[in-house]
């Protein structure tokens, strides 16, 4: 136990020479619903985002994240865009991850699951 895996420790090497941000601002549509700003906005969701993006962090990198299945079943991606990043290269365990609001983007997040524009049973 605690011993590192091949994968790890290639993702590590890979990412040696990469300095953490001291603070990445990404943004997300106007359009996105109310809950799906909390969902993108909970610490849980920063924590998410500072595990699974590990590669070098770019001005403009959009990412669609796929943020929960809602009430009813509303499943939602939504896409964040990075608009800058300040210090670093990629996101680090203690990287500000801050929000913006940018354009409109019509974002779909409708009640696929329950409803007749969702999947069809076989």
């Amino acid at each position: 136990m605690g011993t590192e895996t091949d994968s790890e420790a290639d993702l590590r090497d890979r990412h040696s020479d990469l300095s953490p941000a001291d603070r990445v601002v990404v943004s997300y549509p106007e359009d996105l619903s109310d809950w799906g700003r909390f969902q993108v906005e909970k610490p849980s969701f920063r924590g998410f985002l500072r595990k699974t993006k590990t590669d070098r962090v770019r001005q403009g990198d959009v990412w669609e994240e796929f943020v929960g299945v809602g009430c009813c079943g509303n499943t939602l991606d939504v896409p964040l865009r990075v608009e800058r990043i300040e210090g670093g290269e990629t996101f680090g365990p203690d990287t500000e991850i801050t929000y913006e609001v940018r354009e409109a983007c019509d974002i779909a997040g409708g009640w696929q699951v329950q409803s007749e524009g969702g999947p069809n049973e076989v």
